[in-house]
């Protein structure tokens, strides 16, 4: 990272405030097993079609789907499968983390309850 100039910050920054919303991620992570059209990820999200359709076009400008229309509808997939491997690491660092706030927490409580 030390050798990107500005721009590529930019574009760097961008990328990560696609991936700093909820819905996006859980359309992303609907789509991980192929692709699917609005309404599917409509219910696979929970969202409205109109909230999900504005992240769609938001992810699509990204670059971190791609769309394609067939007939009425269009079909959503991934654009590069290595979003996931992002995904992947940045949930196990989440993961550590918790872990680790849980096993201090038992340990305080532990201690409290040792006390009393």
């Amino acid at each position: 990272m030390m050798q990107l100039d500005d721009q590529a910050f930019i574009q760097l920054a961008k990328y990560f405030q696609a991936l700093a919303e909820p819905m996006r991620l859980k359309i992303l992570n609907g789509l991980r097993d192929g692709e699917k059209n609005v309404t599917a990820l409509v219910e696979i999200s929970g969202g409205t079609q109109a909230n999900v359709s504005k992240h769609l076009t938001l992810l699509t400008a990204s670059r971190l789907i791609k769309r394609e229309a067939r007939g009425t509808k269009a079909y959503y997939t991934i654009a590069d499968q290595r979003i996931y491997d992002l995904c992947n690491l940045v949930c196990g660092q989440i993961a550590s983390q918790m872990s680790q706030e849980a096993a201090a927490n038992e340990a305080l409580i532990f201690s409290l309850q040792a006390t009393q």
